[in-house]
């Protein structure tokens, strides 16, 4: 580690944060429905979009109205994208004559990609027309995310009504995050992104000759625009096989930190909004201290474990004193790896500049481990903030039995029915993890898809239903996913962990919503200080690591000391 490494660590974090003060206010005014700059211009269109849907805007709905509509919506981009893919051979902008895509492999995009996981069991360069490109894959990277934030905010108003029965109108909330939020953004960032040399054409490949006089045929496409959206909404399905460490989706130094600026600008500028929406910044800087410290610590052993290196490969000469080079974005260093690595995984994003299959053990688990939390520090696009107050709830009612009070958040009491609902979405979790995870290491099927054996094997398919369960996406890289069983099972995980966690979690809102706000008195459990961040710091840890500590104990940290001792899977 050096200095210098740090330092840019730190620089491209405030580079965050000063972005997100301001954006996060803009947000809560939208989402608010106040005026802003952009309504002038875009508030027509918005009216448009509702005439031509028979929406109701003024019109709130329930929690269960809500969900539905959700679920309908989800549904419906879930069969279109499908159909998108098994057809592609018979669409136009197809102009490297692709087949259409099997049906096990369009499934497990279609389910990845409505979920906002973008989990990719194939080369996109190789696979998908520029039709599917644009019009599915694209299209559901700003839906997606914009249906996390729709969530998100109809939790947040919960919180901030007393005895309601509505939480918002879905459509509404949606419409609002692609048009006002996410759109305009991204604009900007694809074209300062085709200003720094990330490709955008229609054409298929354009052909170059080496120096030995060979003729090669490199693919491209509309990359700048899709590499905006995928980052900005914490997607992170790369056009290119190789993610954002191929030389197309970053080519520089420079757009790899306008990636890490982007992916983290959204999750943190949410928790800022809801600040601003539950009418006390410092419960938003609360959250987001918890959030960022588990971020920061979390660099720091990536950063020390790659530096540090593989003892045997030092051993050998390889890596010298560089540290662990194999499978690393070499043009910028192992700082700005370790830090893409986190944020990618502390996020829902999952763009990678390095293999994580290529890190240490003790690299490889802390991205692991903040997917095992449910990418919540600082999360995805909206999901990252509602699972952070899931947390935050369950932690209240730690603290409330701790000192004999009556648990309360935001001026909600935390009774029977909101704790049922909050463990309910937390224990979704395991079962889909562990438990796949389990029938794959029975099953030959699960083997063969192995790269690696022993605990390393253990760590790639753990790491892959760890990712798929926490619609994050990114892979180790060692497990060969495209098979009819990694297709259906990460599939399925992929779904439920999106749709059955949210569910109970809008349950939630209906509940806190329905209840009376009452005022802070001088016997409420303060939750805008260090005592309570103290205490989700301590949830967080108890409440996740004991649920995963045998499995991460038989695969990451037995690698860790198996290296140490002399042994390499």
């Amino acid at each position: 580690m050096t200095v210098v490494g740090w330092l840019l660590v730190l620089v491209i974090l405030a580079a965050v944060v000063a972005a997100a003060v301001p954006f996060g206010a803009f947000i809560a005014r939208v989402m608010t429905g106040q005026r802003t700059f952009l309504t002038p211009v875009l508030a027509p269109v918005e009216r448009g979009f509702y005439a031509l849907a028979g929406v109701e805007p003024s019109k709130e709905q329930g929690w269960r109205s809500y969900t539905l509509a959700m679920l309908a919506f989800s549904g419906a981009g879930l069969f279109s994208l499908y159909a998108l893919q098994r057809l592609q051979a018979y669409l136009p902008l197809n102009p490297q004559g692709f087949d259409g895509v099997p049906p096990d492999l369009a499934f497990n995009t279609s389910v990845s990609f409505i979920t906002n996981t973008n989990w990719q069991n194939y080369g996109g360069e190789t696979t998908m027309s520029h039709l599917v490109q644009m019009a599915g894959l694209t299209v559901h990277n700003f839906v997606s995310a914009a249906t996390g934030i729709a969530m998100a905010v109809a939790l947040v108003r919960a919180f901030t009504r007393s005895e309601a029965k509505t939480i918002g109108n879905f459509w509404v909330d949606m419409t609002r995050a692609v048009l006002y939020l996410l759109l305009p953004l991204s604009i900007v960032i694809a074209l300062v992104m085709v200003a720094s040399g990330i490709p955008q054409t229609l054409l298929a490949s354009v052909e170059a000759t080496t120096l030995e006089g060979a003729k090669q045929v490199i693919s491209i496409g509309p990359v700048a625009s899709q590499e905006a959206i995928k980052e900005l909404g914490t997607n992170g399905g790369g056009f290119f096989n190789a993610n954002s460490a191929h030389p197309f989706e970053s080519p520089s130094a420079w757009t790899t930190m306008l990636q890490i600026w982007t992916l983290l600008l959204i999750p943190v500028a949410s928790v800022i909004a809801f600040g601003r929406m539950a009418g006390n910044w410092k419960e938003g800087r609360s959250l987001l201290v918890t959030m960022g410290i588990v971020l920061v610590v979390g660099v720091g052993v990536v950063y020390a474990a790659e530096t540090y290196g593989n003892p045997l490969l030092t051993a050998l000469g390889v890596d010298g004193v560089a540290g662990n080079l194999e499978g690393k974005e070499l043009r910028f260093g192992q700082a700005l790896t370790a830090l893409f690595s986190v944020a990618t995984t502390g996020t829902s994003t999952g763009a990678v500049v390095a293999m994580h299959d290529s890190l240490t053990p003790l690299g490889g688990l802390v991205p692991m481990f903040n997917m095992l939390l449910g990418c919540i520090t600082p999360g995805g696009d909206g999901s990252g903030l509602y699972g952070i107050l899931v947390v935050a709830v369950i932690t209240v009612f730690v603290a409330g039995l701790m000192v004999g009070r009556t648990p309360e958040y935001l001026g909600k009491k935390i009774e029977s029915r909101e704790m049922k609902l909050a463990m309910l979405a937390i224990l979704i979790y395991p079962p889909l993890v562990l438990g796949f995870t389990a029938v794959s290491v029975l099953l030959k099927t699960g083997l063969d898809s192995l790269n690696n054996a022993g605990p390393h094997g253990l760590s790639e398919i753990l790491y892959a239903f760890a990712s798929t369960t926490a619609n994050n996406g990114s892979a180790f890289g060692g497990l060969t996913g495209n098979t009819l069983w990694y297709n259906t099972t990460l599939g399925l995980a992929m779904f439920l962990g999106r749709f059955a966690y949210i569910v109970p979690v809008l349950a939630l809102a209906g509940s806190l919503a329905a209840k009376k706000k009452a005022p802070a008195s001088v016997g409420t459990f303060p939750t805008d200080g260090p005592l309570f961040i103290g205490l989700l710091l301590g949830v967080i840890v108890i409440l996740y690591l004991l649920q995963y500590f045998p499995a991460l104990a038989l695969g990451p940290v037995v690698e860790h000391f198996a290296m140490l001792s002399g042994k390499a899977y």
